[in-house]
């Protein structure tokens, strides 16, 4: 797995975990603001991740041995961001692929109006005798 596939699967992981939890992440006495980004600490994440994804067990202790600062390590790792505004960002972005998705494209709905208007006037000209 390269680093930015092992930074989308932790960060995906880590906000799935979050928002199953939420009720009572919320309430414990975790939360840190780590340049301008109110997030819990980076050893509850840590501790966290190191449950959730396997992968990650393997990649620490390399990664540790580069910086032996969790908020760093946070960093690196593309985590440090508000849960709750990172979830509700994803949340407004399904919604807007949800709505596209719904809908015919143009072309689609024209092309059958235009199918129908020849197959009409192929059939009526059939109908029509030539004499007429």
């Amino acid at each position: 797995m390269n680093p930015e596939q092992l930074r989308q699967t932790i960060k995906t992981k880590w906000l799935a975990y979050y928002e199953n939890n939420r009720h009572w992440i919320t309430r414990l006495a975790v939360w840190v603001n780590y340049q301008g980004k109110r997030r819990p600490s980076a050893g509850f994440i840590l501790g966290t991740l190191s449950v959730l994804e396997p992968q990650l067990t393997y990649v620490l202790p390399v990664i540790v041995d580069l910086s032996n600062d969790p908020d760093r390590l946070i960093l690196a790792l593309g985590l440090n961001f508000n849960p709750d505004e990172e979830l509700a960002k994803l949340d407004h972005q399904a919604l807007e692929r949800q709505e596209v998705r719904y809908l015919p494209p143009k072309s689609f709905v024209s092309n059958r109006a235009e199918e129908h208007r020849e197959t009409a006037a192929a059939k009526k000209e059939r109908a029509t005798p030539p004499n007429a």
